[in-house]
């Protein structure tokens, strides 16, 4: 069994904390359900179910801190995960940084777990495969793309008497549509925590026609241009530069909100007035657990409000040294938008390029955040509000920072999930002006 009920997950964690005899026990159960199918050249390549469960242990003797896992869960194999991490600790040296545990924390429940996405089916993964696959044979293209869903639960507690638990539920679809001679590419991609929420038939249209529609691109000179990205294409860039939101780095001296001879730049307008972002993990349209990874309480918390910046994350040890006040680490992002949709944004550009997503984003310069990429799968040259003809994909090098503060136009806010990214987030299509494009590449 790999998920727990509120009250097993209590039991085996009240354990482990009177098995110790450190001077404080931390400890974190979590469990999941995860199902997935995947497909390539029109035909399901691999579908599987991988159940498990995870128990952390921290102990700490004075500033001496150690950490084992476990996936066995009798009471000999407690015992045996708390010793273990009690080992460690007496043999690792001290740490100049430790705080202790977090003291007993209230957490409000927030809509994360949906009866629908946790009770899906083989037969249901079975038919978003063959709602994908189809209408690509008809069509004469070629799909490849990957559905999993995931059932899960999280539970913490430690020797303060804190204690919290619960459940969430996670969808994600993707999938690339190619023509059968490689030149055109389409792409789509849906994150939703209620799969209620989400049409694979719908979904496949979108990368059928990017698809159709971006074979034989022309070539365009590289330079400056009015861009139109999709969510997709703007989250990547948006989620890089938050990891410059962290007070240590800004104070000292590490990152783009840094100031010259000490200090951060917290309550400076930095962005153009549209931009706020903000962290809630009661969002109905993004909701994630009340807690972080240190078991700290997330909060609304204000990030950049039109265009001045409000926050910086501060951890509990920086925050002691600073006199600040410690919250929990955002576990999403909400850009407030408009209600145009991106074709909305196209009528309205006169000459321009649109952007379906952007990908292998590296950073270049952590102090301006400069950073590098490429389009892909669907890159198209504007005109007079009308989408007149295909592009060849591009490397752009193009800083958020500067980013935000070229908008022309903003759209309305969809969900986003990424792998490589931290956050939940809703992002919307951005109207941006003399965004930078440096070189073609030949990839589609």
């Amino acid at each position: 069994m790999s998920i727990y009920s509120e009250k097993d997950a209590k039991a085996i964690l009240d354990k482990v904390i009177k098995l110790s005899k450190a001077d404080e026990c931390t400890a974190s159960l979590n469990g999941q359900i995860d199902g997935n199918i995947r497909y390539a050249i029109n035909a399901v390549s691999t579908s599987g179910i991988v159940s498990d469960a995870e128990l952390v242990v921290q102990v700490a003797f004075g500033k001496r801190v150690g950490t084992a896992t476990i996936n066995e869960f009798d009471d000999a194999s407690l015992e045996k995960v708390v010793r273990r991490a009690e080992e460690l600790a007496k043999l690792a040296p001290e740490n100049p940084e430790f705080v202790p545990a977090i003291g007993k924390q209230t957490y409000k429940p927030t809509k994360t777990w949906f009866e629908k996405t946790a009770t899906i089916k083989p037969e249901y993964r079975a038919e978003v495969a063959a709602d994908s696959i189809d209408p690509c044979k008809k069509a004469k293209l070629i799909a490849a793309g990957f559905f999993s869903d995931s059932n899960r639960f999280s539970a913490i507690a430690n020797s303060n008497g804190n204690f919290g638990y619960q459940t969430s539920t996670n969808v994600d679809f993707t999938c690339t549509v190619r023509t059968e001679d490689g030149t055109g590419s389409g792409w789509v991609a849906r994150n939703v925590a209620d799969v209620s929420q989400f049409n694979a038939d719908d979904e496949i249209k979108i990368a059928i026609q990017k698809a159709q529609d971006s074979k034989d691109a022309k070539a365009l000179e590289p330079g400056k241009y009015t861009v139109i990205l999709e969510p997709a294409a703007s989250s990547g860039l948006i989620s890089y530069m938050m990891f410059g939101f962290d007070a240590r780095q800004a104070d000292e001296g590490r990152s783009f909100l840094s100031k010259k001879g000490g200090g951060n730049k917290v309550g400076e307008k930095l962005y153009d007035e549209r931009v706020t972002i903000f962290a809630d993990p009661a969002d109905a349209t993004a909701a994630v657990l009340p807690w972080d990874d240190e078991g700290m309480v997330r909060e609304r918390t204000p990030i950049i409000t039109k265009g001045k910046v409000e926050f910086l994350q501060y951890s509990r040890y920086w925050a002691k040294l600073k006199d600040k006040k410690a919250v929990g680490q955002p576990g999403n992002l909400i850009m407030v938008g408009g209600d145009k949709s991106t074709m909305d944004l196209v009528k309205s550009t006169k000459k321009g390029i649109l952007v379906t997503r952007t990908w292998y984003i590296r950073m270049v310069d952590p102090q301006t955040v400069l950073l590098t990429g490429l389009t892909r799968d669907g890159t198209f040259y504007v005109e007079n509000g009308e989408i007149k003809y295909p592009i060849k994909n591009f490397r752009f090098n193009e800083s958020p920072i500067i980013m935000l503060n070229n908008i022309e136009e903003i759209g309305k806010p969809v969900r986003v999930g990424d792998d490589e990214s931290p956050f939940v987030m809703m992002i919307p299509p951005l109207k941006i002006r003399d965004f930078t494009f440096t070189s073609l590449s030949d990839a589609v």
